[in-house]
């Protein structure tokens, strides 16, 4: 009876690459490779952000949170989906209009000033180990599933994303996305919930044998919350992996609407998830590790068959962060960070990366990331550190040279790029300073202070520095200008002088 549940798995993995093809099919120039020719409409768009942002850690993780915590468990996802709720109606359609592939070239175009570039390398190391962590994750699903060494689950699931993403770029992943986000919507809110609640005697079950507290929605700790909201909320208003998602939407009422609608499914999401984690404390007490609560639902609650459509759910939450993730660190490594670092040794690569239509050479670009991101996966064990300390970089260093760059006129590039090197040597130094005298992992590298100080001082410089010197270049805040009204055609170079 269990080869029931892993012929669905299989039959999922097989369906995902044919969505690779399919893309292909439809894959004619360098902007519908990596931002599927900006022609998505509101069923496209919706259903693929909202499955790039829903991983593993609000699938598996979410689970596992309302397992440990009772229904504040919830809030991981929850700030997740505010994060997407803020940037569509603050942010998007200003970023849909400017017709751009990267959010380095956001910061390029705003303030005209190449300091500001290097944070493609930061967004670059961001999107890799969200890719890495990713890839690991759902191998956890193919070790309990399959028996597989740990290794051999992250080579064939890693291969899989690999093949799909790379032959068809953004169309195969928003194609297999879609699939993707129908079969999560069925596992979770058709199935799993339904479920696990009927088996644990409903919210009244719960109540009696777990206890009121249980309800408590800040049961967690108000500090957990606050992170949650900080790290994620935060992170998603900048992500190149997220913004890319922009990039792809048809008009900018489809990002502000289309992306609205996904935020208030990701908080719906996390509410099912911590109800789920909920009945599982009731029927299955005794599991040690909330990280395998997802999994032992599936196998020992639900019906053969049932069970194969969740796990298949979980793979699928999985790999749609990691090929959004993959392609999202291709098209940075070959729009900016290439020509960043060309510019150190007197080359000039311009904008050929994405205004000459090369697919092939974007396929390149996807597939030796992809491996370099399945050997990370397999040879670096915390990877989740490697990616705290990423996240902990793009949000401290990063944050308020983009968002200030979109709400203030009056923030320069000299400001932008002070503030970016202010805070992340803030970050990374409060980081250190708190591994070095830690008395365990909560207060070194996983504190949350880093970024804290990282976002004050950053702010701070950011200001201070913009209003001591000269605003930004008429000409530039011209050429911003009028790509935010949208006068711009689509590939149409970055260039802040013109």
């Amino acid at each position: 009876m269990q080869a029931l549940n892993i012929g669905i798995v299989v039959a999922y993995l097989v369906a995902m690459l044919g969505f690779g093809w399919w893309g292909k099919s439809r894959t004619r120039n360098a902007s519908d490779y990596l931002v599927a020719g900006r022609r998505l409409g509101p069923f496209l768009y919706t259903g693929t952000m909202a499955a790039v942002v829903l991983g593993g850690a609000s699938t598996v993780g979410g689970v596992g949170l309302g397992y440990q915590y009772g229904i504040s468990g919830m809030w991981l996802v929850v700030a997740i989906g505010t994060g997407v709720l803020l940037l569509s109606l603050l942010f998007a359609p200003t970023i849909q209009r400017l017709k751009i592939y990267t959010v380095s070239q956001m910061l390029t175009l705003r303030y005209g000033h190449r300091a500001t570039r290097v944070s493609g390398i930061v967004m670059l190391a961001y999107t890799l180990m969200l890719c890495a962590t990713s890839t690991g994750a759902y191998a956890t699903i193919f070790v309990v599933l399959f028996g597989w060494d740990r290794a051999v689950s992250i080579a064939v699931g890693g291969v899989i994303v690999l093949i799909y993403s790379t032959v068809g770029g953004m169309w195969s992943i928003t194609l297999a996305d879609m699939a993707q986000f129908v079969i999560k919507t069925v596992g979770v809110f058709a199935l799993m919930l339904p479920f696990s609640l009927a088996a644990a005697g409903g919210f009244s079950g719960i109540a009696e044998r777990a206890g009121n507290e249980f309800f408590s929605i800040t049961g967690i700790g108000a500090q957990s919350i606050i992170t949650y909201f900080v790290v994620y909320t935060l992170g998603l208003l900048i992500g190149q992996d997220i913004w890319q998602r922009v990039f792809t939407s048809r008009t900018p009422e489809i990002a502000r609407w289309g992306g609205s609608a996904a935020g208030i499914y990701c908080i719906l999401y996390g509410i099912a998830g911590a109800v789920i984690g909920m009945s599982a404390s009731v029927i299955l007490p005794a599991i040690e590790s909330r990280d395998d609560v997802y999994a032992d639902i599936a196998l020992n609650v639900l019906p053969i068959g049932i069970g194969g459509l969740v796990l298949a759910a979980a793979v699928a939450a999985m790999m749609s962060t990691a090929s959004g993730a993959l392609i999202a660190a291709a098209t940075v490594a070959r729009t900016d960070v290439v020509p960043f670092v060309a510019g150190w040794f007197g080359r000039d690569t311009g904008e050929r990366a994405t205004s000459d239509h090369d697919v092939r050479s974007s396929r390149w670009w996807v597939l030796g990331l992809g491996i370099v991101t399945i050997a990370l996966a397999v040879i670096v064990q915390d990877v989740v550190a490697a990616l705290t300390i990423a996240y902990d970089i793009l949000v401290g260093g990063l944050l308020v040279a983009i968002l200030g760059g979109l709400v203030w006129r009056r923030g320069n590039g000299l400001g932008a790029g002070a503030s970016m090197a202010a805070g992340t040597l803030v970050t990374l130094g409060v980081m250190a300073y708190l591994e070095i005298t830690a008395d365990n992992q909560y207060d070194g590298i996983y504190a949350n202070e880093p970024i804290y100080y990282g976002l004050a001082v950053s702010a701070l410089v950011y200001v201070l520095v913009s209003f001591l010197t000269r605003p930004t270049a008429p000409e530039v805040m011209e050429a911003w200008d009028r790509r935010v009204a949208g006068q711009v055609p689509d590939d149409v170079p970055v260039d802040a002088a013109r």
